[in-house]
């Protein structure tokens, strides 16, 4: 007995996406970037970058593309789309599908958030958030769906991933710059994954979200500043620092390899433990864009 529960089945491939297909919304910066850059090193043959800007896209790829220790043949591959409307997630499925006929990995990171006073925070802008941090997850989820199915197995499933928040799954940022619509979303978006995971999962596809905190990048050093600067959150976190790109590719590495083919249905954070100080107010600090 002690010999056979030594034995595991090709550990050296265990952490392996060789030959897998991404598509990351919201991949031309921040942490879709990152988790772009992740899936090609870590093996992927191909990884569709999408946001909104044909330009962003074009740059990210070409970064990309020239980093030095990709896979013979692999290659990022720039569609851009506007995810937040349905005619955005078409186009999107279009532009893949001309490559490929099936998809691995979809990671749904694209995202916004607003921040405003609660007694003046805008009708407008709580439904753009709710529409694409939530709603848009859904659709391009679902129209992804049969290209997901393609190629899965019970012992191989395709992945799918979600961005979430820290922010949903407590308080967020209140006050001056509260994100009451961004808060709700995340929060939504978590638990519509638990329940694709159980919706998806008899069809060999799992659905697990990852709870970002405090990530300094271009989009969130503004609030950063507000709330006594990077230094001072850093020094605050049980870990003494914020999140890193290595975080982010960590974790979605784990989650779309081998080594996380029996997850299903999680929300996990990336946050060094801050949510569980007491009195933390927390925001996440991902690759989103103010509306």
């Amino acid at each position: 007995m002690a010999a056979a529960d030594v034995q595991l089945q090709d550990f050296s491939s265990l952490f392996s996406l060789k030959g897998k297909v991404a598509v990351v919304t919201g991949g031309s910066r921040g942490l879709g970037l990152n988790a772009a850059s992740a899936f090609l090193q870590a093996g992927a043959s191909m990884v569709f970058i999408t946001s909104r800007k044909a330009a962003a896209c074009d740059e990210a790829v070409a970064a990309l593309n020239a980093l030095p220790n990709l896979a013979p043949g692999a290659r990022a591959i720039s569609v851009p789309a506007d995810s937040s409307t349905m005619a955005g997630v078409e186009s999107l499925l279009a532009q893949v599908k001309k490559h490929t006929d099936n998809v691995d990995i979809l990671f749904a990171n694209a995202g916004a958030t607003w921040g405003q006073e609660f007694d003046n925070h805008p009708d407008s802008a709580f439904a753009k958030v709710m529409d694409l941090n939530v709603k848009a997850v859904f659709n391009t989820i679902r129209v992804f769906a049969p290209l997901l199915e393609k190629g899965a197995s019970v012992q191989d499933p395709a992945r799918v991933l979600i961005t979430a928040s820290v922010a949903g799954r407590g308080v967020g940022t209140l006050g001056k710059q509260g994100t009451y619509g961004y808060s709700a979303s995340k929060a939504a978006v978590i638990h519509l994954g638990r329940n694709l995971a159980v919706e998806l999962g008899p069809r060999h596809i799992s659905v697990n979200s990852i709870c970002p905190g405090f990530f300094p990048s271009k989009m969130s050093n503004g609030l950063l500043s507000m709330i006594g600067g990077a230094d001072k959150l850093a020094k605050s976190n049980p870990m003494g620092r914020l999140g890193q790109g290595e975080d982010i590719a960590g974790i979605v590495v784990y989650l779309a390899s081998r080594a996380g083919s029996h997850v299903n249905g999680e929300a996990i954070a990336i946050d060094g433990g801050a949510m569980w100080q007491s009195g933390e107010v927390f925001q996440a600090g991902e690759s989103q864009s103010k509306l």
